[in-house]
């Protein structure tokens, strides 16, 4: 994994919202204009969404050291590396609909395309071994980005999500003689024990997904 470098780019997205402040400016176009499902406390609702964008993109790195870590110790990394790599690249090379997004608003998209990926894959392991590839719930997180993002690329940058996976993974990587083994290591005290050291997303972005409740 090259998390180094997607750390590298936040960093680089920080410095250019702190000089020209495009993020912010383009969320209080936004706030207007949000599904009604998306409530804020009171206080500056500017300054709340930002700071969930911001921690939106911020996490993207943590969760594929994390998940990298995870694969590692349980020793699954062979069947979880390679969605992460796919993750890690939608950074690094993002697909052609995000050539020229620049700062943390363009991260947005990118955040967003990893972010879904990782919940497709959860959904295709759940639904073939009864739990998810990473055990974080990013669904809030997901449906507010989706509404920053504009319902239409927003659409956009699903199908790309749905390409990929259908590309890496299909009923026949399911149905191979290691993945019976992986199935059954599932239930092993190394699994269990890495996946509590998971880092919790909620703990991670508290303060925004508390201050944004979706109805």
């Amino acid at each position: 994994m090259n998390t180094a470098a997607l750390r590298e780019q936040i960093s680089r997205a920080h410095q250019h919202e702190a000089s020209t402040g495009q993020l912010a400016q383009q969320l209080e176009k936004q706030l207007p204009h949000l599904h009604p499902a998306i409530t804020l406390a009171e206080g500056d609702r500017n300054i709340v969404m930002t700071r969930f964008v911001a921690a939106y993109v911020d996490l993207v790195p943590d969760l594929l050291d994390a998940a990298n870590d995870v694969a590692r110790e349980a020793g699954i990394e062979s069947q979880v590396k390679p969605v992460l790599k796919i993750a890690e690249q939608f950074f690094l090379q993002p697909p052609a609909i995000l050539t020229g997004h620049i700062g943390l608003d363009g991260l947005l998209d990118e955040a967003y395309l990893a972010h879904r990926l990782v919940e497709e894959v959860n959904d295709l392991y759940i639904k073939h071994f009864g739990q998810p590839l990473i055990p974080a719930d990013t669904t809030v997180a997901n449906l507010i980005a989706h509404q920053l993002i504009g319902e239409t690329f927003a659409n956009q940058l699903d199908e790309a999500v749905h390409h990929a996976v259908d590309e890496m993974l299909n009923e026949d990587n399911f149905a191979l003689e290691s993945v019976e083994a992986y199935r059954e290591q599932l239930k092993s005290v190394a699994t269990e024990a890495a996946w509590k050291r998971w880092p919790c997303l909620s703990r991670k972005l508290g303060v925004e997904l508390e201050l944004d409740q979706s109805a």
